[in-house]
């Protein structure tokens, strides 16, 4: 699956993902209008107009992106109704030919993470049958707990070709208090930025990158500097950039010398788009996935410059 993302940012010239990450306030009024006139002001009428809202998202930006990366957490807080948006997200997304990132930050004992596992990007055995559920492309982790937590995960991708984005330097105001303590003269962070630089030697595809890739925060340059000269194998996932404050000069570290080696994430600067003064004025509420998509061209243009 890592060599299927090079490709398509390659063959887009983009290496742009968008996070699809639905907030009620950020749909616009017809949308939820309709949404509730059907199913009330409920979970399953707040569930429907996020998937709505998505396919429109999709529908305008799905010959542009090589990705899209919806956030588990804005579904899941709305109970079986939210989950099943999210499934239904990632099915739309992958019929219009888009790799899926499943932003899961999943963390557990070995037992556990087997169990996250077969579910988001392997297979659950139903007695003699091997069924696929959430039918991700990639998913992210949390390190903390060791090896033990992302074995598992591994197994699957290299039996089934998913990938993983394993948190490293996160581009929250906070990750400092944890991720830069020094241990021993390193920062955890390079620590970590090592063991997974390991980890996904045990994962490579065709194409010089590994499977097992890294969250690597654009709010923090210096840092994803010293983090691509110890991972020169692992394929970055890039939150920050736009609405968190990090431009593309930021992140210009985050890259190889080929132009690869990274995609950026924005969520609400684009989803989102239409309600800022700069696409407002050409975009009205219903145009809301025209604005996303001029949105994406902008980024991507912007991303490519430093590329």
């Amino acid at each position: 699956m890592i060599d299927q993302l090079i490709k398509k940012i390659k063959e887009m010239d983009n290496a742009t993902v968008v996070g699809l990450d639905p907030r009620l306030n950020f749909i616009p009024s017809f949308i939820k209008d309709a949404s509730y006139a059907k199913y009330g002001k409920t979970l399953q009428g707040a569930a429907n107009a996020f998937y709505e809202f998505n396919k429109e998202i999709i529908d305008n930006i799905y010959d542009l992106v090589p990705a899209v990366k919806p956030q588990i957490a804005m579904y899941e807080q709305y109970g079986i109704h939210g989950l099943n948006a999210y499934l239904q997200t990632i099915n739309y997304a992958k019929e219009k030919g888009l790799i899926v990132i499943g932003d899961i930050k999943r963390s557990d004992i070995a037992s556990t993470a087997l169990a996250y596992s077969n579910g988001h990007i392997g297979r659950v055995k139903i007695e003699d049958e091997l069924i696929e559920v959430y039918k991700e492309d990639f998913i992210t982790l949390n390190p903390y707990l060791g090896y033990d937590s992302i074995e598992p995960y591994i197994g699957n991708c290299n039996a089934y070709d998913k990938g993983l984005f394993v948190l490293v330097k996160t581009s929250n105001p906070n990750s400092g208090e944890i991720q830069d303590l020094e241990v021993d003269g390193e920062k955890i962070y390079e620590k970590v930025g090592k063991l997974v630089a390991n980890w996904g030697e045990k994962a490579m595809g065709e194409l010089g990158y590994s499977r097992v890739g890294a969250v690597v925060g654009a709010t923090y340059p210096k840092q994803s500097k010293d983090l691509r000269k110890i991972m020169p194998k692992t394929f970055f996932l890039v939150p920050g950039y736009g609405a968190q404050g990090a431009t593309a000069e930021d992140l210009s570290g985050c890259f190889s010398k080929d132009g690869l080696g990274a995609i950026v994430n924005s969520s609400r600067g684009i989803i989102a788009a239409y309600t800022k003064e700069d696409y407002s004025k050409m975009f009205k509420a219903e145009e809301f996935g025209k604005a996303a998509r001029q949105a994406v061209i902008n980024m991507r243009d912007d991303l490519n410059r430093v590329r």
